[in-house]
C-alpha cells in the first residue's frame, strides 16, 4: 500500500502541474534522527545552485519510528518536497515505486545520510538531460574520487566490486554507491527486469543496463562514511553474493553452457542409437548435424537474443561452418581412438566423442559470439525486453 502527499506547489512550478526535469528520491527506513537535517540541506542546495527544475521525494519504506511524520511535516513546509509511503521494506522496493510513478525526465536517488557531496549531483544528471547518457552512477573507486571510510568497509567494497566485475564482466567501478540517476523512460523499461527489492537492486540495475548496451556515465565523488550507519555488512554481503549467483545463472555464458550440455547429451544418445546400424563416422556426422542445427537455433534465441527472420539463413550457414570444424575434431578423435583401441565399444566411442565435443565448446562459443551472431540483435532499448525474458527463464529453471 502506498500514498503520496505534497504541498500543492513544486520548485520552479508554483502550481505543481509541470513535470520537473529531475526527481531526487531519498529512501528512508527509521531515519527520524537524520531525515529533517538531510532533506533541509538537500533542499537548500537545490534551491541555491541547481539550474534545472526539481522535486524531492522522501520514500519511506516501512519505518516504525516517527520518520513518516517528519517526512509529511517537511513536505508541508518545504516547496517541492513530496512523500511516498510503502508498508514493505527495501531500498529497491522504494526506488521501484518512486521511479515507476515519476513524471520527471530524469530520476535519481541518494542515501539519506548525504555521504556523497551534493556538488556531484549536477555532473550526475547533466549527461542524462542532454541525451548523452542513459544512466549515471557516482563512484568512490575511480580516479578523482576522495573517500573517507574505515578500513573494513573499504576492503569489503573493493572486494565486492572486483567480484562483480570478474563474474558479470562489469565495466564500471562502483556498484553500491548510493548515488545514481537514470533517464525516466529508460527506468520504466529496465525496472521490470530487476528482481531484487533490497541493496542488490543497484547491482542488478547496472548489470541489466550493461547487458542492454545502454550508455552509463561515471562521476567520481567525494564521499564521507556515516559513522552511525546501521547497515549489516555481513547480511548485506551474503545477499549480494546470492544476487550475483542469480545473475550469473541468467548470463550469456551460463545459457550457452546449459544449451551445450543439453545438445551434447542429445548428441551422445543419437550417436548410440545410430551406431548399431551405421559406421562410427556416419553416426557421428548425422548426430552432429541434427544437434548442430538445434544448437544454433537455441543459441540464436536464448544466448544471443536474436529474434525474427532477419539474417536467419546466413547465421545457419555460418553455424554449419562451425559444425564442420566440430565434425573434423570429433572425426579426428574417433581416428585416434580406433588407432589406440581398435576394439573399443560403442559406449567408449561415445565418451571419446563427447570429450572432443566439450573441448570444442569454447571455440564454438567464440565463433558464435564474434562471427555468427556478431552485431546481431535488436536496438538497445528493445533488447531490454530480452533481458526480462532471460531473467524469467532463469528463474523458471530454478
Amino acid at each position: 500500500m502506498s500514498s503520496i502527499a505534497a504541498r500543492p506547489h513544486a520548485a520552479h512550478d508554483l502550481d505543481g502541474r509541470l513535470p520537473p526535469d529531475v526527481e531526487v528520491v531519498v529512501p528512508v527506513l527509521d531515519e527520524q534522527a537524520t531525515l529533517a537535517r538531510s532533506v533541509r540541506a538537500l533542499h537548500a542546495h537545490l534551491s541555491a545552485s541547481f539550474p534545472f527544475s526539481w522535486r524531492i521525494v522522501i520514500a519511506d519504506n516501512g519505518s516504525t519510528d516517527d520518520t513518516l511524520g517528519i517526512a509529511h511535516r517537511l513536505a508541508w513546509e518545504l516547496p517541492g518536497v513530496r512523500v511516498l509511503h510503502l508498508d514493505g521494506r527495501g531500498r529497491g522496493r522504494a526506488l521501484r515505486a518512486a521511479w515507476s510513478a515519476s513524471d520527471a525526465r530524469v530520476v535519481c536517488y541518494m542515501d539519506v545520510d548525504l555521504s556523497t557531496d551534493l556538488r556531484a549531483l549536477l555532473p550526475l544528471v547533466a549527461p542524462l538531460l542532454s541525451g548523452h547518457s542513459d544512466l549515471a552512477i557516482g563512484t568512490r573507486l575511480a580516479r578523482g574520487s576522495r573517500v573517507q571510510r574505515g578500513t573494513k568497509r573499504e576492503l569489503i567494497s573493493r572486494a565486492y566490486n572486483l567480484l562483480w566485475r570478474a563474474t558479470l564482466r562489469a565495466r564500471y567501478s562502483d556498484a553500491q554507491c548510493g548515488f545514481k540517476a537514470v533517464r525516466a523512460d529508460v527506468a520504466r523499461e529496465l525496472l521490470p527486469a530487476i528482481r531484487d527489492d533490497g541493496w542488490f537492486f543497484d547491482t542488478e540495475l547496472l548489470t541489466a543496463a550493461q547487458r542492454c548496451g545502454l550508455r552509463i556515465h561515471e562521476v567520481p565523488v567525494d564521499w564521507v562514511e556515516d559513522p552511525d550507519s546501521r547497515v549489516d555488512i555481513v547480511v548485506t554481503a551474503l545477499a549480494d553474493l546470492r544476487g550475483i549467483a542469480r545473475l550469473v545463472a541468467a548470463g550469456r555464458v551460463a545459457r550457452f553452457a546449459a544449451i551445450g550440455l543439453a545438445s551434447t547429451l542429445a548428441y551422445a544418445l543419437i550417436y548410440l542409437g545410430l551406431r548399431g546400424t551405421l559406421s562410427a563416422a556416419m553416426a557421428n556426422a548425422i548426430a552432429l548435424a541434427v544437434t548442430a542445427v538445434a544448437n544454433t537455433a537455441a543459441n540464436r534465441r536464448l544466448t544471443f537474443g536474436v529474434r525474427g527472420r532477419h539474417g536467419l539463413v546466413r547465421q545457419h550457414v555460418l553455424g554449419a561452418v562451425v559444425f564442420a570444424l566440430t565434425l573434423a575434431l570429433t572425426s579426428a578423435a574417433l581416428a585416434v581412438l580406433h588407432g589406440v583401441a581398435p576394439g573399443a565399444s560403442h559406449a567408449v566411442e561415445a565418451v571419446g566423442l563427447v570429450a572432443a565435443s566439450v573441448c570444442a565448446m569454447v571455440t564454438r562459443y567464440v565463433a558464435l559470439r564474434t562471427w555468427v551472431f556478431a552485431g546481431a540483435g535488436e536496438p538497445r532499448l528493445d533488447r531490454i525486453r530480452d533481458v526480462h525474458e532471460d531473467v524469467a527463464h532463469a528463474e523458471a529453471l530454478g
